[in-house]
């Protein structure tokens, strides 16, 4: 759903692209500095209990995450390598938001079975874009699901949000359930797509 946003949020990010870029600051160098400041405030954060505070800033970087790609348009430097970073530095600050939060429910936070829940979600959304590059690795594509990163990310962000300013532990409990569960569901829906484009080439 949230993916279908990008196009505007390209045009808005694009001023401060140009801006960037004008300073010699590199795509490369916005990707790994937004995902730093992910894994540093969501791993500082959260386990310490300050969960409003940490997802305001985690919430600055995740709308930018489309800053480094426009840049790389705008400067012409578009490349596979930069893709592949910023795919896989992605996979470190997803982790780390979900990490942090088993550090807070296992420890001040002291609720085991959200603890389980946000643990499924961190190992779920691994597996969700790994299905999809196996699957393209192979020359197949899996780009199907209900749960698209964009939408995982916004969720559990805005829950947490809400659990920090004040709202009971049970909606980030509920919110996370939901999330492990539509991982799941576009994990199976993205393994049946591969199988029958695999079924149809044999």
């Amino acid at each position: 759903m949230l993916n279908r946003l990008r196009g505007g949020m390209t045009r808005v990010m694009t001023p401060l692209a140009d801006l960037l870029l004008r300073r010699g600051i590199s795509p490369d160098a916005v990707t790994i500095t937004g995902t730093l400041a992910v894994v540093v405030t969501a791993l500082w954060a959260y386990p310490t209990g300050n969960l409003l505070v940490g997802t305001l800033v985690i919430g600055v970087f995740a709308l930018t995450d489309s800053l480094d790609g426009t840049m790389a348009r705008r400067s012409g430097r578009s490349s596979s390598w930069g893709a592949f970073l910023d795919s896989t530095l992605d996979r470190f600050a997803d982790a780390a938001i979900f990490a942090g939060l088993v550090l807070w429910f296992t420890g001040a936070g002291e609720d085991r079975p959200t603890a389980v829940l946000a643990l499924a979600c961190l190992v779920l959304g691994s597996i969700v874009p790994y299905a999809r590059a196996r699957a393209e690795g192979l020359g197949m594509t899996a780009a199907v699901g209900i749960a698209e990163r964009a939408d995982r990310l916004l969720a559990v962000l805005l829950a947490t949000a809400l659990v920090g300013a004040g709202l009971p532990l049970v909606v980030l409990t509920v919110v996370l359930g939901l999330l492990a569960v539509a991982s799941a569901v576009t994990v199976v829906q993205r393994m049946g797509t591969v199988r029958r484009q695999a079924e149809g080439v044999a």
